[in-house]
């Protein structure tokens, strides 16, 4: 009876050995402050898009198709939260990126360059530049993407973002990026 009684113990405090070994981390990632950073970043850099007309509701019908007859009954309270992300780092990054957008936009809009999904700007077709062009986009490229590494870097040192998420910042400044070059 003894034995079986230590059998169980021991057996019982491995299992909770184990279990307590079970940990789950969960590193939080705060994609939708980045997408409101990255959207306002790149605003600043390229100018504003032009927006989308919004799309008018449908008429609410029924019992709750009136809601102002109840709204004395209910505040509404929006909580704002302070997406603007900025420090010297990123203000000087932004300075010489929006410095350098009038020498690209060109090139875009040519073919020669587009943005890429990993939010670097790509190369696309040098075939019919001269050599000094292809030169000229050559370090524009090289110069736009090397700031916007340094710019991921400080946007996720700013938002507590771990280093090794960075590609995950840039990838959602990627679809901002190619939003302001349609």
């Amino acid at each position: 009876m003894r034995s079986s009684n230590r059998v169980f113990r021991v057996v019982f405090f491995c299992g909770i050995l184990l279990i307590g070994a079970c940990v789950t981390i969960n590193i939080y990632f705060p994609a939708e402050k980045v997408e409101s950073v990255a959207g306002e970043i790149v605003e600043d850099i390229r100018g504003p898009q032009p927006e989308t007309p919004p799309v008018p509701e449908k008429e609410q019908q029924g019992y709750h198709g009136d809601r102002s007859l109840f709204a004395f009954l209910v505040s509404t309270a929006w909580a704002e939260e302070i997406t603007t992300v900025s420090n010297p780092a990123i203000r000087e990054l932004k300075t010489r990126m929006k410095n350098r957008y009038p020498q690209l936009k060109p090139w875009f809009a040519s073919g020669v360059l587009k943005e890429g999904g990993d939010g670097y700007v790509v190369i696309a077709q040098t075939d019919s530049l001269s050599v000094r062009d292809k030169g000229t986009v050559r370090n524009l490229v090289s110069a736009e993407n090397n700031d916007r590494k340094s710019l991921y870097l400080e946007v996720a040192k700013a938002l507590n973002i771990d280093a090794g998420q960075v590609d995950r910042v840039a990838g959602i400044f990627a679809k901002e990026w190619q939003k302001s070059v349609q």
